[in-house]
């Protein structure tokens, strides 16, 4: 099964973190911070995967994710509009967020703090509008929970 969504998705060390949300929610834009913070060494590697329209398909129980063909290293920067970039021909996803999320909460309940997509059970983050999403998702990418 290999289904096309609109979201991004930029590879982080070695998982992929797949951003959805609704148009002008900020997909790119956490995108290219995502890819920022890899330069500037606050995280370890980051690169785009794709922009837009993602292919995902479930695989030996991890979801994979690429980009449309025709959009394969195209990224939206805002007030600059399409750029080419580097980016990763398929990654595993180890984190969804959800931007502009209804459900987002300051103590959010567990249930909500994971999600399935493809079959899969993946960890997601709901980020309400309003709010800058890369804090709260560089910390759940350099975090534990504390019941964990």
């Amino acid at each position: 099964m290999n289904t096309t969504i609109h979201a991004s998705a930029v590879l982080v060390g070695a998982k992929a973190v797949l951003i959805r949300g609704p148009a002008g929610a900020g997909k790119s834009r956490l995108a290219w911070d995502l890819i920022e913070a890899g330069r500037q060494g606050v995280l370890p590697f980051a690169r785009l995967v794709g922009d837009d329209r993602i292919h995902i398909e479930p695989h030996h129980g991890r979801l994979l994710v690429k980009p449309a063909p025709v959009l394969a290293g195209l990224l939206e920067i805002r007030g600059l509009g399409i750029r080419r970039v580097p980016h990763e021909p398929v990654a595993a996803v180890g984190l969804l967020v959800d931007l502009a999320a209804e459900d987002a909460a300051r103590l959010p309940d567990p249930e909500a703090l994971e999600t399935e997509l493809g079959g899969i059970t993946l960890p997601r983050l709901p980020v309400s509008t309003g709010h800058p999403p890369l804090p709260p998702v560089l910390a759940a990418l350099g975090t534990q929970a504390a019941a964990d």
